[in-house]
Formats: C-alpha cells, sequence, structure tokens
C-alpha cells in the first residue's frame, strides 16, 4: 500500500472529530498502532526504500490527527517493519479511536507496563530421566542455534558467557552489537552475539507525555536477564555458588548455543511496545528462539490482538523462530494463567532436589527447620529475646496490621534486638516488605509464619530470616504464650540435597484453564523455577553482601521467570540435533515426552502436597533427552493458527492482514472448534453430559523409524467415556502422517474438569496426549 493510500481514509474526517474531545481524552499515552504481516512474497525482506516510504507514510498519518501546535507528537517511537508492520505513538484517546477506523489498522491499544516473572537443575532433569546424552547426540550437537533473550540486558563479563572454544559467529547472523557508556563492541564474542537496548517510552510515575531513556546500554543493572541468560544458554562454569550455597557446576540447558540480548525492560518493568519492537529486531537478526520472561497481570488480561507478546509471537511462528514464555506468578488461583496463545510455547514453574534450610533453635532447645536464604552470622551459643508481632505493636495500631508486620504497626522501642515472629494473613503485604519493616525497627531478625509460601525460599542477605508454616509456627506462637521470657536463635542457611519430592508445581505458578480461551491447555509444560542458581549482575548493596565478601556473580531466584529458560535451553538442545525441525514440531515432542512422575516415583504434586491436574502443570515436567525422539509429532501450522483466530471471532479480514493471504475462514466458525486445533494436548471447555459424545480429531506426524505402528491406550477418569478411532496407527512406507479422532462422553462423569491422557506406543515410543474436559 502507497503512502498516499494509507492517508486517503482520513482527507474527509470531519473537523469536529479531529479537534472535538473531552479533556480527559487529552492526555496523550503511548500506543500501539498494528497494521498486520508485512511479509512480501513469503521472503520477509523489507527493503531500506519501503521502509522509508512507510515511515513517511505513518509521519503524515499522524500529522493529519495531531494538532498543530502539537508538532512535537509527530513522532514515531518505534517502527514495526520486518515481521510485521505498524509503529507506536503518542496519542489522545481520541486520535487512537480515529486510527482505529483505519483500513489497514488491525488493531490499536495503549502501550501496557509488563511484568519480569521474576547449577543443579540441569543435573535433576537428566537425572530424572534416567539416562545421559550418548555419544552420538553430544557428538552431532550444532554450535549454531541463536537464543534471543528479551530481557533486562546482560553482563558481558560473567564466567556463563565465555567464549573459549566456540567457533565463529553463524553467518546468517544479521545482528549488532550497540554500544554504550558502560558497554562496548568488544563486550560481545563468539557467544554473546548480539546486543540491542530501546528508548523505553513511560516514566516511572505514569506520565507518557514524555519519553524516559533507559540507560543507553545493553548492560544489565538489575540482574534478571543476566539469570535468564545463563540458565538457558550459559557455558559450564566450575565451582559456581552463592556465597557457598549451591555450590557445584552451573550451565545452561544448550552450552553451545549462541545468545543475542535485546533490554527492552528496567526495573520498574517492560514496556509492551518495547517488547514488540524486540521481537521484530530479533526476527531480522536472525535467532532461532526467543525467551520471554515476561507478561501482563492476570488481572488486565488482553484480548490476542491486543497484547503485544502475542502478535509478536505470531508473527516470529509465521517466520519459524520460536517463541517460549513464562506463565506469570499469580498461583496458586485458577484462570491466572497468561501468555496463552497457542503459538506461545507457555511455561509453568517446579522445584528440584535442592532446598535450602534454615534452623530455629528455641530457647528451651527446640529446634524446627525454616526455609530461607539467609547468611546470618547468629549462631546456637546465643538467644534473643522472642515475641509477636501483635505484642510488639504501636500504638492505635490494628493487631490484624501487627501480626503481619505492616509498614508502620510495630513499636519499633519494643522491637530492637528481638526477633519477631509475623503471620502471613493478608498477601498484600510481601516477605520483602515484612523483612524490611522488622530490620527497620531494629530487630535481630525474623520468622515468618506462612504454609503457602515456605516451599519458595526467601533471600534476606545477611538479615536473620527464616519461614515456617502453621504446625510450626502454632508450637512457636504456644512457646512464646508459656514462657515467661522466651528466646530463640536463627541458624544461617545450609542447602539439603536429594530434596523429596521433586519436581513439585510451585506456589506461585499461574494456574489455567486460560481466561481468553479453555479450549486450550494452559500452561503447556512445567521446568525447574524454584531456587535456581544462575548468573547475575554482582551487586554490593547494603544487607545482601556477607561480611568479608565480595558481591556474587551468581544468585539464587525463583519463578516462571526461571522456568521458561529452562524450556528455552531445552528447545535449543532439541534444535541442535534436529536442525530441519519447526518450532511446533519441537513443542510437540517436549509435551509428548514429558514426565508425569517425581523422584519418589509417584504423580506429581502441588505445594499443597496434592496430585497436580494439567492446569497447573500442563502436560507434566521437560524431559530433554526423551524430546530428541519422540516417535510421533503434531505439527500445528500456521494454518492452523488463522483457523484458530477465525474460531475465536475475529473478523476474516483482519486475519488477512495478519497473513497477509486470501486466507478464508472456514464457513462454521465457532469456539468449540478451537479444540480441533491440531495441538499437542487437548482441551474441551464445556461436554454436555445430556449431549451426545464430541469428536476432536488431531493428526499425527512419523519422525521415526518407517514401518511403525502404535498402538493407543487410554488413560480416563471414572464415568468419562474416551474411545480412541483407529486405534492403531500404521505407517506405512510412503505414509508419514495419519490422523485419528478422539470422542468423549460424559454422561456418567462428574461435574467440573476431568482429566486424563491417550498414549501411543510402537513398543519404544511413548507418545503421550494429555486431555482435559469440563462436563457440565
Amino acid at each position: 500500500m502507497t503512502p498516499l493510500q494509507l492517508l486517503l481514509p482520513f482527507l474527509s474526517l470531519p473537523f469536529f472529530l479531529l479537534c472535538g474531545a473531552t479533556t480527559s481524552n487529552q492526555i496523550p499515552k503511548h500506543h500501539v498502532i498494528y497494521m498486520g504481516s508485512s511479509l512480501s512474497n513469503g521472503n520477509g525482506r523489507v527493503l531500506g526504500a519501503e521502509e522509508d516510504a512507510a515511515e513517511s507514510a505513518y509521519l503524515q498519518m499522524l500529522s493529519s490527527i495531531i494538532p498543530s501546535h502539537e508538532i512535537e507528537r509527530i513522532s514515531i517511537i518505534h517502527k514495526y517493519n520486518h515481521a510485521f508492520r505498524g509503529f507506536s505513538a503518542m496519542l489522545t484517546e481520541t486520535e487512537a479511536s480515529i486510527l482505529s477506523g483505519h483500513d489497514d489498522v488491525v488493531s490499536i491499544f495503549p502501550d501496557s507496563i509488563l511484568e519480569l516473572h521474576t547449577t543443579r537443575s540441569w543435573d535433576f532433569l537428566q537425572a530424572e530421566s534416567g539416562r545421559l546424552p550418548s555419544n552420538k547426540y553430544q557428538r552431532g550437537l550444532s554450535s549454531d542455534v541463536i537464543i534471543g533473550m528479551i530481557d533486562t540486558g546482560i553482563w558481558p563479563e560473567s564466567s556463563s558467557f565465555n567464549d573459549e572454544g566456540i567457533g565463529a559467529v553463524p553467518s546468517r547472523w544479521k545482528g549488532v552489537c550497540m554500544e554504550g557508556s558502560d558497554f562496548r563492541k568488544s563486550n560481545c564474542n563468539r557467544k554473546l552475539i548480539g546486543a540491542r537496548y530501546y528508548n523505553v517510552p513511560w516514566t516511572r510515575d505514569g506520565n507518557q507525555s514524555s519519553l524516559a531513556k533507559t540507560k543507553g546500554s545493553p548492560r544489565d543493572s538489575v540482574g534478571h536477564g543476566t539469570h535468564t541468560a545463563s540458565i538457558a544458554a550459559g557455558v559450564q562454569v566450575l565451582n559456581a555458588s552463592y556465597y557457598g550455597l549451591a555450590l557445584g557446576t552451573a550451565k545452561g540447558g544448550l552450552p553451545s548455543a549462541r545468545i543475542a540480548c535485546y533490554k527492552a525492560c528496567s526495573d520498574v518493568g517492560c514496556s509492551g511496545a518495547t517488547i514488540l519492537k524486540a521481537i521484530d529486531d530479533s526476527i531480522r537478526d536472525g535467532v532461532d528462539i526467543i525467551s520471554i520472561s515476561i507478561g501482563i497481570s492476570s488481572l488486565f488480561q488482553s484480548d490476542y490482538l491486543n497484547d503485544p507478546i502475542a502478535i509478536g509471537a505470531f508473527h516470529a511462528e509465521q517466520m519459524g523462530v520460536m517463541v517460549i514464555c513464562s506463565g506469570g506468578n499469580d498461583g496458586p488461583d485458577p484462570y491466572t494463567i497468561v501468555n496463552t496463545a497457542p503459538w506461545i510455547f507457555t511455561v509453568a514453574a517446579s522445584n528440584i532436589d535442592r532446598d535450602f534450610q534454615s534452623n530455629i533453635v528455641l530457647g528451651n532447645g527446640k529446634i524446627f527447620t525454616g526455609s530461607a536464604i539467609n547468611f546470618s552470622n547468629l549462631t546456637r551459643s546465643r538467644t534473643y529475646p522472642l515475641v509477636f508481632g501483635k505484642d510488639v505493636a504501636g500504638y492505635y495500631t490494628p493487631v490484624s496490621e501487627a501480626r503481619n508486620c505492616y509498614p508502620g504497626s510495630l513499636d519499633p522501642k519494643k522491637v530492637v534486638g528481638k526477633i519477631v515472629v509475623c503471620v502471613d494473613d493478608d498477601p498484600a503485604v510481601s516477605r520483602k516488605i515484612k523483612k524490611l519493616v522488622v530490620e527497620d525497627a531494629k530487630a535481630k531478625g525474623l520468622i515468618l509464619i506462612d504454609e503457602a509460601e515456605k516451599s519458595v525460599p526467601f533471600d534476606s542477605g545477611i538479615f536473620p530470616y527464616t519461614e515456617v508454616g502453621n504446625i510450626a509456627g502454632f508450637q512457636i506462637l504456644q512457646y512464646i504464650n508459656s514462657t515467661k521470657n522466651p528466646t530463640a536463635t536463627i541458624l544461617p542457611t545450609v542447602d539439603v540435597p536429594r530434596y523429596r519430592p521433586a519436581p513439585a508445581v510451585a506456589y506461585f505458578s499461574s494456574r489455567g484453564p486460560a481466561e481468553l480461551t479453555e479450549n486450550i491447555l494452559k500452561p503447556d509444560i512445567m521446568a525447574p523455577g524454584v531456587a535456581i542458581l544462575a548468573a547475575v549482575a554482582p551487586k554490593n548493596e547494603t544487607g545482601t553482601v556477607p561480611n568479608g565478601k565480595k558481591p556474587s556473580t551468581f544468585s539464587i531466584k525463583s519463578g516462571t521467570s526461571m522456568a521458561c529458560p529452562h524450556v528455552t535451553g531445552a528447545a535449543a538442545f532439541i534444535k541442535s540435533v534436529h536442525r530441519r525441525w519447526t518450532s511446533s514440531m519441537i513443542k510437540s515432542a517436549l509435551m509428548t515426552t514429558a514426565t508425569v512422575f517425581n523422584n519418589m516415583k509417584k504423580p506429581l504434586t502441588n505445594s499443597s502436597n496434592t496430585f497436580a491436574n494439567p492446569h497447573e502443570v500442563g502436560v507434566g515436567e521437560i524431559n530433554p533427552l526423551k524430546a530428541l525422539s519422540p516417535g510421533l509429532v503434531f505439527e500445528t501450522t500456521t494454518e492452523n493458527y488463522l483457523e484458530f483466530l477465525c474460531y475465536y471471532g475475529y473478523p476474516e479480514k483482519n486475519i488477512r492482514s495478519m497473513s497477509n493471504t486470501k486466507f478464508v475462514c472456514p464457513k462454521i466458525s465457532i469456539d468449540e472448534l478451537i479444540s480441533n486445533v491440531n495441538y499437542p494436548s487437548i482441551s474441551i471447555s464445556k461436554l454436555h453430559r445430556h449431549q451426545p459424545a464430541k469428536t476432536i480429531q488431531r493428526t499425527a506426524t512419523n519422525v521415526a523409524a518407517l514401518n511403525s505402528t502404535y498402538i493407543a491406550k487410554v488413560h480416563a477418569p471414572v464415568g468419562l467415556i474416551v474411545k480412541v478411532l483407529p486405534e492403531k496407527l500404521v505407517f506405512a512406507e510412503g505414509v508419514r502422517r495419519v490422523s485419528f479422532q478422539v470422542s468423549f462422553y460424559g454422561k456418567k462423569a462428574p461435574r467440573g474438569y476431568n482429566f486424563g491422557s491417550i498414549t501411543w506406543f510402537d513398543g519404544r515410543h511413548s507418545v503421550r496426549t494429555v486431555f482435559s474436559v469440563n462436563v457440565e
């Protein structure tokens, strides 16, 4: 479309539409104007002249709706011109509304502030698989897989990014190493092959009338981006630890992979428009996989065409680039999972077989095991007065606030020099805030009673801190109430190996079903995300570094942020062996081979110690080694995703713009048909018990030996009748794909979600498809 064609719809707009708006709509805010695919004849190449013409057209569009006395706003913040078309700019609501009526605009939405979803883990995954990589796979690993990390930047001096022994940068790489005040081109190497940073179009106070720039550098000042990058692809580092904790060899999922970092976030969050730009740049640069440990709050989810990660990921998938995202940290409530588009690989978090414990020793000699990461200098030889928060409340402070250690709720004169016990009745006050409240009051330490979060150790630095569950907490409070002068001490953390059960779903890991549609099972898969050791940007902040120590170059963090790069590393590992596999083939291989048992040989559990379901774990825990030889895969094509958009209810016009094709939606396009998208799992949002059986179709692709036959075995809950037709899949010579149908009949099934699986077995491979069926 020419610049003049872009402008035509605006030339006849009534003057009052352009100028007449209420004051509330006149505050300019950063908006994304998404205009669909920019693919040209399928090659995805956009020439410089075309880019210039597009930019000129965008500026003319802005000048036609922005008043002349605000000429400074006639500027483009981000241009999207490789994998998809569009731009971002500062617009009022009225101006955005006018632009939304343009024929070439698919969607327009305000920029959103997204959240960061913030070693032994790889050894644990390998051990749980029951086998080691064969020499065949070790020899065949490619060092040319390129991972794009969209995050807070990177600390290039980390030993995890050393390029010793790594070959030349792949010739297909088109990226750059941007310089800054504290970052030179020489900071990039054969391991860290690219680094970009961006202007962030928002300020800390939320005023979007001007641009706030990040530090002009790809350098990571937060530590999050360095941590996630080293989990995905860090090289082996011997004797890595966090001040002695978790001592061992740190390594990423594919140590030979190349890393390109895209600094789209700062310590206050991530601009959605900037993430969209980073995705577009990374595709242009030539990455194979994009890893995003970021997401919108589960309370404010947007539909797919107003979600910058979903839009960018769609076009990445369209161009053969896999996108893996964290599912969020808003668990354990249902409907909290984010990044749920079917073309995104959505990851939940689990623990590993290592725990960090800090013991409490009471004055009567009784010992309680707590969970924490602290470098306390307290010892068994001396105890300190022990008090409950409600008993040291400030004047006029409600008891409920003091027992929860609200800011301002404690009387410093009653707290100084004592160990304080707090509870966690109110989730509004985080562990970090409670710790700061008690520390600022000059307390000697903090014991937190928190049943839910005790399985996720909190890092309190040098401040004595530990966390216990309700049973231990009750006994500690009982001791306080029954003793004239109760005392205690908190011992420094020790790491506990061979912890069981593991893996188990992390308390914080966001749960399904997905809010936007329940006909795709989310999360997809689970990976280690609790107390993960990995590289960080070293910080010398007060209270974080033990006496006599230098700032650590490694740290222990938890979150689906940490789980996501584990899957990224696993996907890169598979890509390095199977270079021609598409992203959906890799995704399917990991999903159909996932582990569903823990290290006690029992079914996976959650933080409540009950059996976990697929809305918590997806299909199970990743098993990268087994995924190298899945037998069968379920290929989900771009056409499948376009059909999904039709079924979801988007106009055919918008879908054609997104695909740059003359795609025609199926005549019957309703939400329930989403279940028929050729996905590696099955989800049915409504199965009416008094209606006939519902039939779902899948097509399996053979990636193993020719002339193989697979037999189906159904694992279904009592009352739900599940039948597979045919029960046998025969892949004769020349037959690569075979379809089958699964019928679900729920007349006698219990109401609510029923979970089970269908496993295809050929004597060597077990191909497991998980199903989730809501019976009404």
